[in-house]
């Protein structure tokens, strides 16, 4: 299946969505290709996200919710179009569910579990639960001492970019999992995007990497450099200078819109995105990764 097929086919306006990875790993290809198609009215689920996901389906108009701990930059600097529609409404007023990194974690976990909530204590004393009322202080039952429930999440659809995958959808992960395992057994369908599609007999030879069975994906796709600007593990470096200039192209709502139709919507598809890149430059993401990060028998 091609990404214009697996995003049309599972995701749909009013979408309640979720994006697996990390600041690596990151469903750059997804993303764009879902605000090529206009799907509009998202409601989207994270724990942590940064420049280039949420953000540009955010610059766009089309998500609705965000439920969320953290939305910014990181090294590449502030993230103006979250401010924007945090801050102004711009280009809409996007409602905002807050919680702590931990608690958004639990999330996933309960929803994986069939569970509709998990209880933690790491909320007590924060402003979090003032300010959004889904968490729910109560009595622990066996010591009478305050705890917090956060609810489950269950995305409609979950999406995440991995290392390498089967044909039938046997993911592997090298480096940092985040949330992957637990994302995809909370959601009711998933998308796994992949650098490349290897044979299962190659997935057989390391299955402590296949952090993500067959039996919860829904559709893969091979979408080499999926993640640009962001890197991949043992596969390519984040593009640094690509994204030193993010802040400063999105400064206005005018800068944001040019630097998306020149970026996204003035591509047809992911390959021409890489072609406007420039292949040479990201075979030079490639040769740094591999330069320092090597992992033995996986490569």
């Amino acid at each position: 299946m091609d990404l214009n097929t697996a995003i049309k086919k599972f995701v749909t306006n009013g979408c309640y969505l979720c994006w697996g990875g990390f600041a690596d790993r990151a469903s750059i290809a997804s993303v764009f290709e879902i605000a090529r198609q206009g799907i509009k009215d998202l409601v989207i689920t994270t724990e942590t996200d940064t420049f280039m996901q949420t953000s540009v389906l955010m610059g766009l108009g089309l998500v609705k919710k965000y439920e969320f701990a953290y939305c910014w930059g990181a090294i590449w600097g502030p993230d103006q179009v979250f401010r924007r529609a945090a801050e102004q409404g711009i280009p809409r007023t996007v409602e905002l569910e807050e919680y702590s990194n931990y608690a958004a974690s639990l999330r996933f976990l309960a929803g994986s579990l069939g569970v509709n909530f998990l209880p933690t204590k790491s909320l007590l004393g924060s402003d979090i639960p003032k300010y959004n009322k889904k968490i729910k202080i109560i009595d622990d039952p066996y010591t009478g001492e305050p705890v917090a429930l956060v609810p489950a999440s269950r995305p409609d659809v979950a999406i995440t970019h991995v290392q390498r995958a089967d044909a039938i959808g046997n993911a592997q992960i090298f480096g940092y999992v985040a949330n992957d395992e637990t994302i995809v057994r909370a959601a009711k369908r998933v998308i796994i995007t992949c650098e490349e599609i290897v044979p299962t007999s190659e997935i057989r030879r390391l299955p402590n990497l296949t952090y993500i069975p067959y039996y919860c994906v829904d559709a893969v796709v091979e979408v080499p450099f999926g993640s640009h600007p962001r890197g991949v593990p043992y596969y390519y470096y984040h593009d640094v200078p690509f994204g030193l200039q993010l802040p400063e192209r999105w400064k206005t709502e005018d800068g944001f819109n040019k630097w998306a139709e020149e970026w996204i919507l003035g591509t047809k598809d992911w390959n021409e995105y890489c072609n406007r890149v420039g292949w040479d430059r990201l075979n030079a993401l490639a040769r740094i990764e591999r330069k320092f990060q090597v992992y033995g028998e996986a490569r």
